[in-house]
C-alpha cells in the first residue's frame, strides 16, 4: 500500500538517467583523451555524481515525508472512526508562512495588547516589537564576516588587498600587452627604434603620412600648422628617437595629438623614418617652406644620417 503513493515512473526515470550518466560520461571522457581520464574530468564526474545522488536522496526524502504524513493521517481517521467520530484535519500553515513568521517574529494583530506600551500620542499607541530575527541574523553575520576579513586580509595576509590586486592585475595586463606586441613585432618604443631606409617601411610611412599628417605638415613636409621638416631645425630634437617620441606622445599644448592609441608601434616607426626623408629636400609645390623653428640638430658621429629612399615611393 505504501508504494501506491510513490511516483514509481518518475523514480525509475531518475535512476535510468543516473545510470546513463555514470556509464556514458566516463566513456566520453576516455574517447576524448585516448582512453585516459585526466584529473579534472574525473573531478567533474565525481562532483556531478554526488550532485545527482544528493538530488535523488532529497526527492526520495520528500516522498517519504509525504508518505509518513499520509500514514499518520490515515491512522487518525481510523481512530476517529472507531470512536464514532469524523476526523476533520486541521489546516496547517505552509512552510513559507512558518519561515516568514520565524524570520519576522511578528506579533499577530489579536495579540498586540501584549506588546503595547503606555505611551499615547493623540490616540496613537506604541508597540514594543522586537527587532526582526532576519535583521539580527544579518547583523551577527556581518560581525563574523568583518572578523574573518580582518584576519584574512590584514593579519595573515592570506589574500591581497584591493589596491594590491589592482596592481597585480595591471602588471599582468602589461606583461600580456608586451607579449602580444613582441609576438606581433610591435615591441618598438622611443628607446629602441632604429633608423631605416627599407622600401617597405618608407612606403607604409608615406601612406600613413599622406592620410594623417599632410593637413598640418603639407605633402612635401614644408609645414603648415606644424613645423617644417625639410630643414635641420627641430623643436623637440631631430633624431629618430625624438621624432618617434613626438609622434607617440604628441605635444598637446601645440595641437599635436598623441598617436599611440591610433597607430601601432611599427606604424609610428615607419612614419618617423619617412618624416626624416624630408630633410634637405626642396619642395616643388606650394606653399613655401616655413621658416626655421627650434634649434639646429646635428646628428652625432654614431648616428646614421637620414638617407633618401632607395626606391621611388
Amino acid at each position: 500500500m505504501l508504494f501506491s503513493y510513490i511516483k514509481a515512473k518518475w523514480i525509475n526515470k531518475l535512476i535510468i538517467a543516473l545510470l546513463s550518466f555514470v556509464f556514458v560520461v566516463p566513456a566520453m571522457a576516455q574517447s576524448g583523451d585516448s582512453g585516459a581520464m585526466n584529473l579534472e574530468t574525473m573531478l567533474i564526474v565525481v562532483l556531478s555524481f554526488v550532485l545527482i545522488v544528493s538530488v535523488l536522496i532529497l526527492v526520495i526524502g520528500i516522498y517519504l515525508v509525504k508518505i509518513i504524513k499520509m500514514i499518520l493521517l490515515e491512522d487518525k481517521k481510523q481512530k476517529a472512526m472507531q470512536e464514532g467520530k469524523v476526523y476533520v484535519p486541521q489546516e496547517e500553515p505552509s512552510w513559507w508562512t512558518k519561515l516568514m513568521n520565524k524570520a519576522t517574529d511578528a506579533v499577530p494583530v489579536e495579540e498586540e495588547e501584549t506588546v503595547m506600551l503606555d505611551h499615547n500620542y493623540d490616540g496613537i499607541h506604541e508597540l514594543d516589537n522586537h527587532l526582526p530575527p532576519w535583521w539580527k541574523w544579518l547583523f551577527y553575520a556581518s560581525i563574523v564576516w568583518g572578523f574573518a576579513y580582518l584576519m584574512v586580509y590584514h593579519v595573515f595576509d592570506a589574500l591581497p588587498l584591493m589596491h594590491e590586486e589592482y596592481a597585480a592585475v595591471m602588471e599582468d595586463a602589461q606583461q600580456a600587452r608586451e607579449a602580444m606586441m613582441a609576438l606581433e613585432g610591435n615591441n618598438i618604443d622611443e628607446n629602441n627604434v632604429e633608423l631605416s631606409t627599407e622600401p617597405a617601411i618608407l612606403a607604409n610611412g608615406k601612406a600613413i603620412y599622406d592620410r594623417e599628417c599632410v593637413a598640418c605638415h603639407a605633402p612635401e613636409g614644408q609645414g603648415l600648422i606644424g613645423p617644417n621638416f625639410t630643414d635641420q631645425y627641430w623643436i623637440h630634437g631631430g633624431s629618430i628617437n625624438d621624432v618617434f617620441k613626438v609622434i607617440k606622445y604628441g605635444v598637446p599644448q601645440k595641437g599635436m595629438i598623441s598617436w599611440q592609441s591610433k597607430l601601432t608601434p611599427s606604424d609610428m616607426r615607419d612614419v618617423a623614418n619617412y618624416v626624416l626623408t624630408f630633410q634637405g629636400t626642396i619642395p616643388q609645390n606650394p606653399p613655401a617652406p616655413k621658416g626655421p623653428e627650434g634649434e639646429e640638430y646635428i646628428p652625432s658621429q654614431t648616428e646614421e644620417a637620414p638617407a633618401e629612399p632607395a626606391v621611388e615611393i
